[in-house]
């Protein structure tokens, strides 16, 4: 069962994971593969608190030659939930998503790892219970990913997208699909369920657009 929190519970400073085009949303779940020794400590120290909170944010694209590591100022925070070691020290990690955050000031200290001051507060909803999108078409919303599925050559499980809550699905599909970091801060930063739903149509609809010479999709 997945640990409830409020906002009294969550921690004021975090370890911050920055990885482009990695995107983790409340009430989702994000695989990730670590296995850089920075990362690896961060993973030990993460074990080693109650709250076992991990920040995924989307470090902001610049000179590769760059010291100072700059990040998207919002960020979403996951509960290690499972993690399984590989014969080649690697390991592979489960975060179930929790709230999004507000970066007020990177840390400076020992650590290998970064970590950040953050504020939870614009983000009280997501500890909530799951959204509903009120204003959601499945029908249409089916046939825009159909093509866009086609166009980028994915494959997935139909029967079980056309019986998916809305949220699970927008959120599953705006981790899963393929789209550049900035478009994955965009997903990250709406503000509700129906937002993101909108945005990830636009995406689609943008993709679906670059891709022939049709023009507008209808």
């Amino acid at each position: 069962m997945v640990q409830k929190f409020s906002l009294a519970d969550l921690p004021e400073t975090i370890p911050v994971f920055p990885l482009p085009g990695a995107l983790l949303l409340p009430r989702a779940r994000l695989p990730l593969n670590i296995f850089e020794p920075r990362y690896l400590a961060m993973l030990e120290d993460t074990f080693k608190t109650q709250h076992r909170l991990i920040g995924m944010v989307q470090p902001v694209p610049g000179p590769e030659d760059r010291e100072q590591d700059r990040l998207h100022q919002i960020g979403c925070a996951g509960r290690v939930t499972a993690m399984q070691e590989t014969e080649d020290g690697r390991y592979l990690v489960t975060l179930q998503g929790i709230s999004r955050f507000r970066i007020l000031q990177q840390e400076d200290g020992f650590s290998p790892y970064l970590r950040a001051r953050v504020s939870w507060s614009p983000f009280e909803r997501d500890l909530g219970r799951e959204e509903v999108d009120e204003s959601f078409d499945r029908t249409a919303f089916l046939k825009v990913l159909a093509r866009y599925f086609d166009t980028a050559q994915l494959s997935s499980d139909w029967d079980s997208m056309k019986e998916a809550d809305e949220e699970l699905l927008v959120n599953s599909l705006s981790i899963l699909c393929p789209f550049d970091p900035e478009e994955k801060q965009a997903l990250l930063e709406a503000p509700t369920l129906t937002n993101r739903r909108e945005t990830l149509v636009t995406l689609m609809e943008f993709a679906l657009c670059g891709g022939n010479d049709e023009g507008t999709v209808q």
